[in-house]
C-alpha cells in the first residue's frame, strides 16, 4: 500500500516531540515532590469562630491575626504521661500541627516545644512564613516566632535567658539574679515592621516559663523579666510607638500570682501564700543542697513524671512537690511580693491585657456569648476567690491531659501611648467534652495544649490630637 500523500511532520514539529518527550522521561526519572501537609491525616474538629465587634478597617493603625501554640516536644513525650491518647507517635499527629497552623492563617505565629525542626520549617516556608528560633542552653526543643513574610521583616531580636538575667544590684551573683531554680527556659523577642512602611510595626515576645507547678516564685520572677526585657527592647531600638504582643505558654492559671502581676491585679492571700511557700533554692543554684529525692527529668526543667506502685496506682509524684530544695535566705536574693511588684513597674506603668480574657467578656455580656465556658466557670460563687478579676473569662481549658487539667496558654498586649487595641475575633476553644478523656487525640489535636487565634486592631487614642491636613 502506497505512503504517498501521508502527513509528514515538518523538522521543527518533530524538535518538538522530542522536546516532550525528554521532558517527560526526566519528570518520571525525578523522586515524586513529598507532600507537606497530608488534609485527611491531619483533619481536626471543626473551631467556631467569634466575630466581636464590626470596624472600619480605615480607621485602624495596624490589624493583624496572631496565633499562640505549644506542640508538645516529641522529645518529651512519654506514654506514661498520656495514657488515654492515641497520636503519641511524631507520624501520627504531625499532620495535624502542620493543617492547624496552615488552616488557622495567622499574620504572626508563636510556637511552644518546638522540635523537629527539619520538617516544621519546610512546612512554615511553604506556606509562606518565615521564622526565628530560639532554645535554651542543651535543650532539645525550643520557641519559634514565625512571620507572614509579604507582610512583616525582621529589623530586630533578642533572645532572654531567664537563668542569666540580674533582678537586682549585689556583688554575688546568686543574690544578683535572685532565681529558686536554673530551668533553662528562655523567651525570643523580635522586632517586625511592615512591608511598605517605616513607622508602622510590632514587636512580638514568645515564652515558655518553667513548667513545675509549685514553683510559683519562680514563674513570677521569669514573667517579670520578661515584661522588663519586652520594654527595654522597645526602648533601646527605638520602637516605642509599636504595639507589643506577649503570647505563648506561661505555665501559670488565670488565679495565680504570675498573672495577676502581669495584668495588674492586687495579690491576694492565697497567691501570697504559694509565692512565700515556693521561695526556695534548688540544688540547680545551690549544689550544696542535699538530695532528698533522686535526680528526674523535674531536676532539669524538663516536665513531670509519674510514679505507679506495685499495684499501679499512682503515687505521690516528687515532681509535684517541692524536692531537693532548701528554704530561701536574705543572702540568696529572692525577691519579696514587694520587691516582685517593683519589678512589674520598671520603666512604665504599662500592663499586659489578655485578648481572649477581654474578648470573651464582651462575648458573654452579648448573646453570641452564652455558650461559652470560660475560667470562671469552673468554680461556685463560694470557690471563685475574687470572681470580678482578670483573667475569670480566659479559655476554660488550653491543657488537656489524663494528668492535668489547666489554663495556661495567653495572647497578651501592650498598647503604645498613642493607641489602644481592640479585640475583634477569637478562635473559641474545645468543650471538655471534646477533650476527654485527654489529649493529643487523633481528630481534636496533635499536642496536649489547645491553639489559641486572636484578631486585634490598634487604633489612635481618642485624646490623641489628629493631624493637621
Amino acid at each position: 500500500m502506497s505512503n504517498k500523500g501521508a502527513y509528514q511532520l515538518t523538522p521543527e514539529q518533530l524538535a518538538r516531540q522530542e522536546e516532550r518527550k525528554r521532558k517527560k522521561q526526566k519528570a518520571q526519572s525525578q523522586p515524586k515532590k513529598t507532600q507537606l501537609i497530608d488534609e485527611e491525616k491531619g483533619r481536626t474538629i471543626p473551631r467556631t469562630w467569634f466575630k466581636l465587634q464590626e470596624t472600619d478597617s480605615g480607621s485602624a493603625e495596624q490589624r493583624i491575626k496572631i496565633m499562640t501554640w505549644n506542640l508538645l516536644a516529641q522529645c518529651l513525650v512519654r506514654r506514661e504521661l498520656f495514657p488515654n491518647s492515641d497520636c503519641l507517635k511524631a507520624p501520627q499527629r504531625e499532620h495535624m500541627i502542620y493543617l492547624e497552623i496552615a488552616s488557622r492563617n495567622a499574620d504572626i505565629v508563636c510556637l511552644q516545644e518546638v522540635d523537629r525542626l527539619e520538617k516544621l520549617f519546610p512546612v512554615l516556608e511553604s506556606i509562606g512564613y518565615s521564622h526565628t528560633y530560639a532554645a535554651g542552653p542543651r535543650k532539645l526543643h525550643g520557641s519559634l516566632i514565625a512571620y507572614k513574610k509579604n507582610l512583616f521583616e525582621k529589623v530586630a531580636e533578642k533572645v532572654v535567658f531567664y537563668d542569666d538575667e540580674d533582678i537586682r544590684q549585689n556583688d554575688n551573683e546568686r543574690a544578683r539574679r535572685g532565681s529558686s531554680f536554673h530551668t533553662k527556659n528562655i523567651a525570643n523577642v523580635v522586632a517586625l515592621k511592615a512591608v511598605g512602611s517605616e513607622q508602622q510595626g510590632l514587636v512580638v515576645a514568645t515564652t515558655h516559663l518553667f513548667w513545675h507547678p509549685k514553683y510559683t516564685y519562680e514563674r513570677a520572677r521569669q514573667a517579670g523579666i520578661l515584661r522588663r526585657e519586652v520594654i527595654w527592647f522597645q526602648k533601646n531600638n527605638g520602637y516605642d510607638d509599636w504595639p507589643c504582643i506577649v503570647a505563648g505558654d506561661f505555665n501559670a492559671p488565670p488565679d495565680d500570682a504570675t498573672y495577676a502581676l502581669l495584668v495588674g491585679d492586687p495579690i491576694l492571700p492565697s497567691q501570697e501564700e504559694r509565692l512565700s511557700f515556693s521561695r526556695v533554692v534548688h540544688t540547680t543554684i545551690d549544689p550544696s543542697v542535699a538530695v532528698d529525692v533522686p535526680k528526674t527529668l523535674a531536676d532539669d526543667g524538663e516536665g513531670a513524671t509519674v510514679q505507679t506502685s506495685e499495684q499501679g496506682e499512682d503515687e505521690p509524684d516528687p515532681d509535684r512537690m517541692i524536692t531537693n530544695a532548701r528554704r530561701a535566705a536574705p543572702k540568696d536574693g529572692l525577691l519579696t511580693t514587694a520587691e516582685l511588684l517593683d519589678l512589674y513597674s520598671a520603666h512604665d506603668g504599662r500592663r499586659l491585657k489578655s485578648l481572649y480574657d477581654d474578648g470573651f467578656r464582651l462575648a458573654k455580656a452579648q448573646s453570641n456569648g452564652e455558650k461559652i465556658r470560660v475560667f470562671g466557670d469552673r468554680f461556685s460563687c463560694s470557690e471563685a476567690e475574687g470572681g470580678h478579676r482578670l483573667g475569670m473569662h480566659e479559655p476554660e481549658w488550653t491543657s488537656y491531659t489524663h494528668y492535668w487539667q489547666a489554663t495556661l496558654d495567653y495572647i497578651f498586649v501592650m498598647d503604645p501611648p498613642n493607641q489602644i487595641s481592640t479585640v475583634f475575633g477569637l478562635l473559641s476553644p474545645l468543650q471538655t467534652e471534646d477533650l476527654k478523656p485527654g489529649l493529643p487525640r487523633l481528630g481534636i489535636s496533635g499536642s496536649d495544649h489547645v491553639s489559641l487565634v486572636a484578631e486585634v486592631a490598634w487604633s489612635k487614642r481618642s485624646d490623641e490630637p489628629q493631624a493637621s491636613v
